[in-house]
């Protein structure tokens, strides 16, 4: 029986890169267990957002991978992790956050409706702008950079995750 309570399980599970996602964990539960998030969650830590994210939500997070913290300018990520840092980190992080649930269709709805793109309110008070270019949903931040979803609708017992492959910037 236990068996086929995992196969059950494991069937509503996003696979990303070898780590498995499930519904029924929270979107720092999942995140720790995928080595191409590791990056994001020890950002998360340092900013003392841990509990937030663990919390009832829901939240959609658009969650950069190791690869996106790696392509900022080569010192960035650790002095953002010190922490005298940790207010600016943490506004950074919530600008990846926005309040509610978020489904790739929902985005793409509202994409439509916007004429191509749409804006909304992330947790930190500023704006993201999703458009869609090519087929695929971008984000645009602050400052102009935009970031592509390369894994949409990885659902969470308290939100949704959209991994990206850059990291948005709130201001320059």
């Amino acid at each position: 029986m236990l068996e086929e309570e995992k196969v059950k399980r494991d069937a509503t599970a996003i696979n990303i890169n070898g780590a498995m996602m499930y519904p029924d964990m929270t979107i720092v539960e999942n995140a720790s267990t995928s080595k191409d998030l590791s990056t994001l969650v020890a950002a998360v830590q340092a900013a003392g957002l841990v509990e937030t994210l663990s919390s009832e939500g829901p939240f959609t997070v658009f969650a950069p991978t190791n690869d996106a913290f790696s392509a900022l300018p080569e010192g960035t990520v650790e002095t953002l992790l010190k922490p005298e840092n940790k207010a600016t980190l943490s506004g950074i992080l919530t600008y990846h956050v926005v309040s509610g649930n978020i489904m790739a269709g929902d985005l793409l709805k509202m994409i439509e409706e916007g004429k191509g793109k749409t804006t909304f309110a992330t947790v930190n008070g500023a704006t993201l702008t999703a458009m869609l270019v090519d087929g695929k949903v971008m984000i645009k931040d602050a400052t102009g950079a935009t970031a592509t979803v390369a894994i949409a609708d990885v659902k969470q017992s308290n939100g949704v995750v959209h991994v990206i492959d850059k990291v948005l910037l709130p201001s320059k």
